[in-house]
């Protein structure tokens, strides 16, 4: 008898050991999110973003270092050319960095406190725990979310797929879509580590700056400077909008395009490249507007302008007309190669 009731309470214990490997609920993996995001110190991680947002594709090698609670170290490379930014915050600020201009540049924000940010693991986090309408489903190898985004051109940018590895619920793929679900822009990560250690100059401004040059070739040699780029059109239309008028501006130490755009709504696109001063780059640019995410880089926007430098060459959308959605829009088809 004895023996009997030992063997139920086995068998019982069985079924419930193979209950708990069972599939976990939506609500499970969201708790084990927040308990991550609680412990997490920092991390390093490697990706891959594509930007389908102009006429063709274009490809960003990303490096990502964080460091709890506001230390941000973000690197992007074109894949195709042998360009970088840098994002950086410390206690400083927040600094976008050029380093093949020797070109720094300073704001006063929070970045990237209150957006979305597909590459940032913690901020993936903070969207799936916050979406308590979240759709939830997984694979052999993933948990996927379905989430809302927290742009800042949100109608733009609604939705966004996560992708977590269930081994160490680490990111391994984002698809941030449009409101036909479009991915315009999908981030696939390769490499991730959780509570990374770093060194007690990795988020210094100065430090990366030099860095970041010696491994960079500097496009900007005082005297031999080409000032020459190929004028880009954005690809994003707006219903009664059209260009209305392309005229090349002389300029002393460079040269600058004017685009003027007319009929619902107007705006002037400007695109010009100087002659860089490596003086300056010891003394970061001190930058009006809010910054506000490109994919590309960081943009500087007000109620009326929003200005980016991007290969070299420095934008600027002025407007009385458009929204900051629509400057912010119109900026991300920019970037590609467009044609008229």
């Amino acid at each position: 008898m004895r023996k009997k009731v030992l063997l139920v309470i086995a068998g019982l214990l069985a079924v419930l050991a193979l209950s708990a490997c069972g599939p976990k609920s939506q609500e499970s993996v969201r708790e084990q999110l927040a308990g991550k995001l609680e412990k997490l110190s920092g991390y390093k991680a490697n990706a891959t973003m594509t930007l389908s947002m102009g006429a063709k594709p274009q490809v960003y090698k990303v490096e990502i270092w964080h460091k709890d609670p506001t230390y941000y170290r973000v690197n992007l490379k074109n894949a195709k050319k042998d360009q970088s930014q840098m994002i950086l915050r410390n206690d400083d600020g927040v600094f976008v960095l050029t380093p093949a201009l020797k070109k720094s540049f300073k704001f006063q924000s929070d970045w990237p406190k209150n957006s979305s940010q597909a590459y940032l693991y913690e901020s993936l986090i903070k969207d799936i725990v916050a979406d308590k309408e979240a759709k939830f489903s997984s694979t052999k190898e993933y948990y996927v979310f379905e989430t809302k985004t927290r742009y800042q051109n949100n109608h733009m940018l609604p939705t966004q797929e996560i992708k977590l590895n269930k081994k160490d619920l680490s990111p391994a793929m984002v698809r941030v879509m449009d409101s036909d679900r479009n991915a315009l822009v999908t981030v696939e990560f390769s490499k991730v580590k959780l509570n990374a250690s770093f060194n007690k100059d990795d988020f210094e401004m100065k430090k990366n700056m030099t860095r970041a040059q010696l491994g960079t070739p500097v496009m900007a040699e005082a005297g031999k400077q080409d000032t020459s780029f190929t004028v880009k059109y954005p690809a994003k239309d707006i219903e009664g909008v059209s260009l209305q008028k392309e005229k090349e501006v002389a300029i002393e130490d460079g040269r600058r395009v004017i685009l003027t755009y007319g009929g619902a709504k107007t705006f002037t696109l400007v695109q010009e490249k100087r002659i860089a001063e490596p003086a300056l780059a010891s003394y970061p640019m001190e930058v009006n507007g809010e910054p506000v995410d490109l994919g590309f880089t960081i943009g500087a926007i007000t109620n009326h302008s929003l200005t980016w430098t991007q290969d070299g060459v420095d934008y600027m959308i002025a407007s009385n007309d458009l929204t900051m959605d629509e400057m912010a829009s119109i900026a991300r088809t920019v970037e590609g190669e467009m044609s008229k």
